[in-house]
């Protein structure tokens, strides 16, 4: 073996052990959701946000306060309501009378946690707030830029089944997070579990496995593991098929309006290396790459008219994708 692979797997069997902690806490109180779970991971060592969609009851919100609960981060919620302002969520200035001069009012996402609740409920100038954010890790209110606490992430709902009183995310703005996770229903018998475990008095305690230092250190030896350049050249072909689909024998141009951006091939690489380094791998291959591929690039792919009417789904263009491209 590769010695500088030796050294890497054992700094990440020690990151594991740390990571299988943060998993039992949380599993705690989540039930199921196992393919969540490991996004949120994801996202929190690589430094990705996430976006989570599904229909209400599914545990989103609980389960990102339930994470935060048990890494000991600082953690903020922001409810997103037709009548927010820019300001309820990056902070403003305020008027003290007594001297005539203003000062800066932090506002919530000045934290390291974020939950925006509903994102897709407030109008775009307050989405767009969270733009500078989320790219840049820091705020600016008056004529002053303030840097973001660290780690920092935004962990975003929305839900996809109310029409009224929402506003779609710009894809500007949807291109900045990482990865969009789909939650679905529980089956019978993770519903049963939770049933049994929420319909009584006492509920379960989460406690703190982790702290920031910890999630800085993750991110430390993330940069270790080693991504070969044949699965580079694998994450190129996935993204440039999704631009020039005929350049790879595939008969979806007309589906696709708009292909993925240049972010979805580095969150692609660090994804997929995050991914080997939760499965205890110091070495990324073409099966994390399929794996983190959905969440990746559901958001990336912009469809047609055309495909909207056919009822063809971004998810069925990347299946098409994955089933084509050659795996080196």
């Amino acid at each position: 073996m590769n010695p500088d692979i030796e050294k890497a797997t054992d700094l990440i069997a020690e990151q594991v052990q740390v990571i299988d902690k943060l998993r039992q806490e949380v599993t705690k109180v989540i039930v199921g959701q196992e393919k969540l779970l490991d996004r949120m991971m994801i996202a929190l060592i690589t430094g990705g946000h996430i976006l989570l969609e599904g229909v209400p009851g599914l545990a989103k919100t609980l389960a990102v306060k339930t994470l935060s609960d048990a890494i000991g981060l600082q953690y903020k919620r922001i409810s997103f309501t037709p009548d927010l302002l820019p300001a309820d969520v990056v902070g403003t200035m305020i008027y003290n009378p007594k001297d005539g001069t203003f000062s800066p009012k932090q506002g919530p996402v000045f934290t390291n946690l974020l939950l925006a609740d509903e994102i897709n409920r407030a109008p775009a100038k307050v989405q767009s707030a969270l733009l500078e954010a989320m790219q840049e890790r820091q705020v600016t209110i008056g004529d002053t830029s303030y840097k973001l606490p660290t780690p920092f992430m935004v962990m975003a709902t929305q839900n996809p089944i109310e029409q009224e009183g929402t506003y779609p995310l710009p894809e500007a703005q949807i291109d900045r997070f990482m990865l969009k996770c789909i939650i679905t229903h529980p089956n019978k018998d993770d519903e049963r579990r939770i049933m049994n475990r929420f319909t009584r008095k006492a509920e379960p305690v989460v406690e703190s496995v982790m702290t920031a230092e910890d999630v800085l250190s993750m991110r430390n030896v993330l940069d270790q593991v080693y991504c070969d350049e044949k699965v580079g050249d694998y994450i190129l072909d996935v993204v440039f098929a999704t631009r020039t689909p005929g350049d790879y024998n595939l008969d979806i141009e007309h589906h696709i309006e708009y292909g993925a951006s240049p972010r979805a091939t580095l969150f692609l690489n660090i994804a997929a290396r995050a991914n080997a380094m939760v499965n205890g791998r110091a070495y990324a291959t073409p099966q994390d790459v399929k794996e983190i591929a959905y969440d990746v690039l559901r958001h990336r792919v912009i469809l047609t008219y055309e495909a909207e009417a056919e009822e063809i789904t971004s998810e069925n263009i990347i299946a098409k994708i994955l089933d084509t491209i050659p795996v080196p």
